[in-house]
């Protein structure tokens, strides 16, 4: 183990990175598993990655508020459709899900196809780069999630219906699979939530599942660093790992009368 490569300045940001992630994922990963729409942010961030691609393709500036533009809009565009889909054929929900994030990841491969750092673009579209992130990253995402987590909380996204839940998954996941990567997106998302399944949906729930994140993520940052390991790949598997512990040192997480389960 490497105990010097333990660099607050690469590893804080990188924190603080995470700790805003999972600020707009936690409460959405609940209605998530609600909904059983569990793969939604695979497909929404699928899409939104396919309008950062597409951008590229047509040569604008990377990462610029153009191609920013375009990822904005694609997964928006995304919402609207599943919104739609929702309402016409709500039993085959999920399958469409699945259809949209198949059709997004093979338009990607197509587009990138004919690009020399094709598979450099698409591994970092899939696990991120959250080890350098900067300054500007953190500033913007940290005033999405803030208006996101402010709107879930005064209930203006459940004003707006269906929509107001897709449209807000759009722009959460749109404003963090850049920085983190679809893996981590989907992971910061889903498992929390799942931990935690057994209680009703309140702010004790999101306050343990935020602590089970936030844990995760500080405990694989640690661990990549010291084991010269892909931060994104490792955090998946120590939020996994902090989820079951979770699990198994408070096994009275059961439904309680009057909760969701």
């Amino acid at each position: 183990m490497n105990w010097h490569a333990l660099d607050l300045g690469i590893l804080a940001p990188a924190l603080v990175a995470g700790l805003l992630v999972l600020a707009t994922h936690v409460p959405l990963g609940a209605q998530v598993l609600d909904r059983g729409i569990v793969f939604i942010d695979l497909a929404i961030a699928q899409i939104a990655g396919l309008g950062v691609i597409a951008a590229d393709a047509f040569g604008l500036p990377h990462g610029g508020v153009a191609v920013q533009l375009a990822a904005v809009s694609s997964a928006l565009a995304g919402a609207w459709l599943l919104t739609w889909t929702e309402r016409r054929n709500p039993q085959q929900q999920e399958a469409l899900i699945g259809v949209m994030f198949i059709l997004a990841a093979c338009a990607g491969i197509l587009l990138l196809a004919s690009n020399p750092h094709g598979g450099e673009h698409l591994k970092d579209l899939l696990v991120g780069q959250i080890l350098w992130v900067d300054g500007t990253q953190l500033l913007g995402l940290g005033a999405i999630s803030a208006v996101l987590v402010l709107a879930m909380w005064l209930g203006w996204v459940q004003r707006l219906g269906r929509f107001g839940f897709y449209g807000v998954f759009a722009i959460a996941v749109t404003a963090s699979v850049q920085l983190v990567g679809v893996y981590l997106v989907f992971s910061s998302l889903i498992i929390p939530a799942l931990a935690t399944i057994g209680l009703p949906r309140s702010a004790r729930r999101n306050a343990l599942a935020y602590g089970i994140g936030a844990l995760g993520y500080a405990l694989g940052l640690a661990l990549s660093a010291l084991l010269d390991l892909p931060s994104g790949a490792v955090i998946v598997w120590t939020l996994a790992a902090c989820a079951l512990a979770a699990r198994l040192a408070l096994p009275g997480l059961q439904p309680q009368a009057g909760g969701q389960p």
